[in-house]
């Protein structure tokens, strides 16, 4: 993508825009019925497009068809890249990595009065210049319904009036795009594929003006991260602080984007597993889609091997650690000792620990490390595992659990050092308090959620280190994980 002049600069940043990028959206998500003004003197970016969001696992990344340079062959070879303007590169500097890192989280719900294309109603609505709006649309940060869904108990009488509006029974019958659909099919939400959609009266319209950014997707030698290419799958060394697939507002700036670009291959790649956005290491991209259930099958039926690598706070015991994980799909997972009615076993077995040397200070400040308040920085231990069953956050949350959290993890860390401070803060614990009501405990465990902090945007101290299948055959090895780089980029330590 070409980069604009200083001239296009200026006015991008004119005109009040920048109070109007930082302002902060409600608490509460608002509906709003804005009006729409056609403006035919709007620029468009037509070639700007997103592909539509697809659920499942198994996701295809955003990126330009580009031909490799030499054929791809199902032995592992060397990943050429070419060095010219078609592999893939283009610099990207109207949503630059940093511009809105740390502003204020902003999404805008709209619902729209009077029919148009997607970029000048927006533009109008919410008073962003086109090429911002095109960039949203470029980093897939803006969704769309037929039919907005109900409000929020927390919504205003304005909101719900909005939605009661638009979702008149007699309203719904006149728009031919939602015959044959239930209402809750209408209120499906995908991903706006391109700059130049129409949207009719009534769409429901989800505006991340702030998508979640990485930027270190741009700092990245994304060819010397690849470590083995075959016909079905490309196997990459991960870095932290970058997602695998994308997030829910940014499907550009993540690996599979960028991986595919490095390669440049005549199809995208394909997500078939995730790990922690901070976390580094090993991770399987399909080719195509064929593989991505094959893969998804052999991790049902525990043919995938995982191993880990993690730099703790404190020392862990060698053998196999078990907790049990409440059910609820947001961050923090909360894990118990003893078993839980509908509560998911969690396994892993640390089959190493060895002490090292706390990562120095120059090295926490390359790679941006958090030290979360952790009072001991002399030693750290860095432990092998063998991870027998897959849940989110499982090592972090088992590590924590048992005073010894990951290095950098600022999501966990602050929980655990209070249950050492305090054993009985805890209301799954070891120490846990008798509670004489399950309603005491489910409070008891929400305060218990507030002690922990936020997840962290940089690395910690994990490395997924080798993933392997059919029976050992298939074997791939993550590169030196950074606590043992240099600020030089060498190895400052032996391999366990």
């Amino acid at each position: 993508m070409p980069r604009p002049s200083s001239s296009l600069a200026s006015l991008l940043l004119s005109n009040s825009l920048l109070p109007s990028l930082c302002r902060a959206s409600s608490a509460q998500k608002s509906l709003k019925a804005a009006s729409f003004i056609p403006s035919s003197a709007l620029s468009t970016n037509s070639h700007v497009k997103t592909r539509r969001f697809n659920k499942d696992l198994c996701r295809v990344s955003k990126t330009k068809e580009i031909k490799a340079s030499t054929p791809l062959s199902s032995k592992l070879k060397e990943v050429e890249v070419p060095k010219d303007s078609s592999s893939g590169y283009p610099e990207y500097d109207r949503l630059l990595p940093s511009t809105l890192q740390h502003s204020p989280y902003r999404v805008e719900h709209l619902v729209v009065s009077e029919g148009g294309i997607v970029l000048d109603y927006i533009c109008k609505a919410l008073r962003l210049p086109p090429l911002y709006v095109a960039d949203l649309v470029r980093f897939g940060a803006v969704h769309y319904a037929l039919v907005c869904p109900k409000p929020p108990p927390s919504a205003s009488p304005e909101e719900v009036q909005i939605y009661r509006e638009f979702t008149q029974p007699a309203v719904l019958r006149k728009r031919p795009s939602i015959k044959g659909k239930t209402l809750r099919e209408a209120q499906k939400t995908f991903r706006i594929t391109d700059v130049n959609e129409f949207v009719e009266t009534g769409t429901y319209l989800r505006v991340h003006v702030h998508p979640k950014r990485f930027p270190r997707c741009y700092e990245v030698d994304w060819k010397s991260r690849i470590i083995a290419v075959t016909d079905l799958y490309v196997v990459l060394d991960k870095p932290a602080a970058i997602s695998v697939g994308g997030t829910t507002d940014n499907i550009e700036e993540c690996c599979a984007t960028f991986a595919s670009r490095a390669l440049g291959p005549e199809t995208p790649l394909w997500t078939t597993h995730q790990i922690d956005n901070c976390t580094e290491g090993c991770v399987v991209f399909a080719r195509n889609k064929d593989f991505c259930p094959a893969f998804h099958g052999m991790i049902r039926d525990k043919e995938v091997k995982k191993l880990y690598l993690a730099l703790a706070a404190a020392p862990v015991p060698v053998g196999i650690i078990s907790h049990y994980m409440r059910p609820v799909n947001r961050a923090p997972r909360i894990v118990s000792e003893d078993p839980i009615d509908s509560w998911h076993l969690c396994q892993l077995e640390v089959l190493e620990c060895k002490e090292v040397p706390w990562p120095n200070a120059n090295t926490d400040k390359n790679y941006n490390i958090d030290d979360c308040g952790w009072p001991l920085k002399t030693s750290a231990y860095e432990c092998r595992i063998n991870l027998i069953t897959g849940k989110t956050h499982q090592i972090r949350a088992q590590f924590a659990a048992i005073g010894a959290p990951i290095v950098g993890d600022s999501i966990y860390t602050p929980a655990a050092m209070a249950q050492i401070e305090n054993p009985h803060i805890n209301p799954v614990g070891a120490s846990k308090r008798e509670y004489t009501s399950e309603e005491d405990k489910e409070k008891a465990i929400e305060e218990w959620v507030s002690c922990h902090g936020k997840e962290p945007n940089t690395a910690i101290g994990l490395q997924a280190s080798q993933i392997s299948w059919d029976g050992g055959k298939v074997c791939y090895e993550a590169g030196t994980p950074w606590w043992r780089q240099r600020t030089d980029g060498t190895s400052s330590a032996e391999s366990l």
